[in-house]
């Protein structure tokens, strides 16, 4: 066994252990699924122990990447986003930042961590923030290739347009996990998904099909898993492209439809992706992380 398989096999592993002992029926609540249907952990406040699952991982000291991408006027995020990572982010797990900005001297100066980095990497400028966003998975892809290999266990990718109000740790590492969006997290009827719904789309889910609504604000796995989904996503997107058509939602669209096929092997509650905007519901213990009120106008290109 190759030192990298054995790695391999010890998070395989650990995220078994996690899933007996982290999170048991001694850590449950009666008023929200706290299980999918296919039968793996939704994660909400109160269904896990962190120091138990904390402890469990950082025996096997995990390498944690975030992806974030600041763009034209969203440099301006970065110092609440980075700020607040260190304070609630993987706290005394390895970690690195790898921020894609077309404005390097934009990205602030922040006090880290020891095992913290920060690593800027370039990208070119944009003039519709929608080209952005289709972006990120193709340059999620060049930063596992060309950055990550070998240096990392993890992948998180996030929007820059967010901050940190409380713990975000080991409880949401799994081979692929993804984050219910809030608007659509509770009761929310399978037809009211805003799912890609054109036939010409690769992104296309069928009517009556569906588990869930994910937001791409906040989504990671293991890196392997993670580079299987952005390439999946990046070369659906390119058959699209070159069809002339864009999912509705662009590569959330595309997420969603890999998702439904592909299952993750952990969902984690609206917690993990709130927004400034919306009043927090009785049923949202905690907002670990929450995406600022802004004036899209002002920081987007050809808005709205």
């Amino acid at each position: 066994m190759t030192a990298n398989s054995s790695r391999n096999y010890l998070f395989v592993f650990s995220a078994f252990i996690v899933t007996v002992i982290g999170f048991s029926v001694l850590h449950s609540r009666t008023d929200v699924n706290s299980v999918t249907n296919w039968n793996v952990p939704l994660v909400w406040e109160g269904t896990f122990d962190p120091v138990v699952v904390d402890a469990i991982y950082k025996r096997k000291d995990p390498r944690i990447a975030i992806v974030v991408f600041a763009v034209g006027k969203y440099t301006r995020f970065l110092k609440g986003f980075l700020g607040t990572a260190e304070k609630y982010f993987f706290v005394d797990f390895k970690v690195t930042y790898y921020v894609y900005t077309d404005h390097a001297e934009e990205v602030p100066k922040i006090d880290l961590a020891p095992g913290r980095n920060i690593t800027v990497l370039k990208i070119p400028s944009a003039t519709r923030w929608q080209d952005v966003v289709l972006g990120r998975m193709k340059w999620a892809a060049h930063a596992i290739d060309n950055e990550m290999r070998n240096k990392t266990d993890y992948v998180f990718i996030m929007d820059v347009d967010s901050i940190f109000y409380n713990r975000f740790g080991a409880e949401s590492l799994s081979r692929l996990t993804a984050v219910l969006h809030r608007n659509f997290y509770m009761n929310a009827p399978r037809d009211s998904f805003p799912y890609e719904r054109r036939k010409e789309s690769q992104a296309a889910i069928p009517a009556g099909e569906g588990d869930y609504y994910y937001t791409a604000a906040v989504w990671g796995g293991y890196l392997e898993d993670m580079y299987q989904l952005v390439r999946y996503c990046y070369e659906q997107q390119d058959v699209d492209t070159k069809n002339h058509i864009e999912a509705v939602w662009q590569e959330e669209s595309h997420l969603n439809k890999y998702l439904l096929y592909n299952k993750p092997t952990k969902v984690l509650s609206s917690e993990y992706l709130w927004s400034d905007y919306d009043k927090v519901e009785a049923n949202i213990k905690v907002v670990r992380i929450s995406q600022l009120v802004k004036n899209y106008g002002e920081v987007r290109p050809n808005w709205p």
